[in-house]
């Protein structure tokens, strides 16, 4: 559909208002309800939009160290642009129009550090290389019985999944709550984010869904709209829904496992594919696949972007510890899937469900094809078996500072994606750092109170 069409009809819609929304730096949505007269004022053009939204964390508390925006430039306007092919309407709040936007033509800082605008450049830069990134992102998340209003009151404790013990791919689980199992599948159809697949995960009240694929941005979008989503049809049943990498230490983390492959630039072959068994990763294939592990340890924060992400990268818990691979074996960082000339991709499988899916994808997408502008062949051979025994690899960073020291300083980092973008995101992220450095745990009250 043009943008001549969606203008005309949002015209046409019975409705006297339209939704939008863009990412912020972490991947929230943050957004406006505006009428359809004011729509069809700014259709065309930009308008503007407070630029707190690089300013303040997904708390809303004001960053202290970023340069982009804060006290000292007064919060002004930065100018949005509604991207009227993401046109869709809202199943769930009757057929509401709905519109993501973001800041590609600002001519300020918001496009050097916005999400959606930095993965665009990847895009391009894939375009102008001949490449086509299709992509599409798995999530898993719990599911917990409540209110926001009432597990705030209970301070997040005392949680009840909606369903018990571990029951991975359960064909019981889902009747539980089977208004709600459906609702997803079936509203997120309707709005534009068909899922090819939907079942239970192992683990109380875990949902695992596969996001159909798609161009890169395309992907993204339906990803990020997808999280927001989830937890709106949720609400709706009188469920939370939480994307946090690891709620619990006892349970398995929640992933956001992203598949990719590059095709030609009319998207008719598919260049990861070699046609030979007997070797079955293309030339092209490989080169991206080293570029990924070359460059896994320097964005780890962009696949990790939160202290808890790390809780989940740890030794046996279905997630990687270290920059490697191997063909169909999920202990590893990046699992090679061969199969049909459609079906063979890669699933990074190093980002969690609380990354920010623009982000996760950017970092992908400009780490392989790195791999490629450098003519980077694999260093290290294919995982077979279990990568947790493995102890001659080095370990990726153990914790959100680290990682983020690594990324600030490298070279490679501030290449891909631009000094502004990476001085920015390493500040909040140092920012996140410092705020969990500041808090009083539960831990720490439960193992020193008395007895220390």
């Amino acid at each position: 559909m043009g943008n001549k069409e969606v203008i005309q009809k949002i015209k046409e819609s019975r409705h006297n208002k339209i939704k939008f929304a863009v990412a912020d730096i972490d991947g929230v949505l943050r957004g406006k309800t505006i009428s359809k007269d004011k729509f069809l004022e700014v259709a065309d053009g930009k308008m503007g939009f407070c630029d707190v939204v690089f300013g303040w964390d997904s708390s809303d508390k004001v960053y202290d160290n970023v340069q982009t925006t804060g006290w000292h430039t007064a919060y002004p306007d930065a100018k949005v642009q509604l991207d009227l092919a993401t046109y869709r309407t809202v199943p769930w709040d009757g057929e509401l129009p709905f519109l993501l936007a973001d800041f590609s033509g600002d001519q300020g800082a918001g496009k050097a550090v916005c999400p959606r605008s930095l993965l665009r450049r990847v895009q391009q830069m894939a375009s102008n290389m001949g490449f086509t990134g299709v992509f599409s992102e798995e999530f898993e998340w719990f599911n917990f019985l409540g209110t926001p209003n009432e597990l705030a009151a209970k301070k997040y404790s005392d949680l009840h999944p909606i369903s018990p013990g571990m029951f991975g791919y359960s064909m019981l689980r889902p009747s539980q709550f089977q208004s709600y199992f459906n609702d997803l599948f079936n509203d997120l159809e309707q709005f534009d984010v068909p899922l090819e697949s939907i079942h239970t995960e192992t683990g109380p009240g875990v949902y695992e869904a596969a996001i159909r694929y798609d161009k890169v941005l395309k992907a993204a979008d339906k990803a990020v709209l997808f999280k927001n989503s989830v937890k709106e049809i949720a609400y709706r049943h009188g469920i939370v829904a939480s994307f946090m990498a690891k709620w619990n230490d006892e349970l398995p983390g929640c992933s956001g496992h992203i598949h990719q492959s590059l095709w030609d630039s009319d998207q008719k072959n598919n260049l990861f594919y070699s046609g030979n068994p007997e070797a079955p990763m293309s030339g092209l294939m490989e080169s991206y696949l080293a570029g990924q592990l070359y460059c896994m340890p320097l964005l780890l924060p962009m696949y990790a972007p939160t202290v808890n992400s790390y809780k989940r990268l740890r030794e046996g818990a279905w997630a990687p510890i270290t920059a490697s691979w191997g063909f169909d074996n999920r202990t590893t960082a990046v699992r090679v899937i061969n199969g049909q000339a459609k079906s063979t991709r890669l699933e990074m499988r190093l980002s969690g469900s609380d990354a920010n899916p623009y982000l996760a994808m950017a970092a992908s997408l400009a780490s392989g094809l790195y791999g490629i502008q450098h003519e980077m062949k694999l260093t290290a051979p294919p995982t077979t078996g279990n990568e947790y025994a493995q102890h001659e690899r080095e370990h990726l960073p153990a914790n959100l500072m680290d990682a983020t020291r690594e990324m600030k300083e490298s070279e490679v980092a501030n290449s891909l994606f631009g000094s502004d973008f990476v001085a920015h995101f390493t500040a909040t992220r140092e920012w996140e750092w410092r705020e969990f450095m500041r808090a009083v745990t539960d831990w720490e009250i439960k193992r020193y109170f008395e007895i220390i």
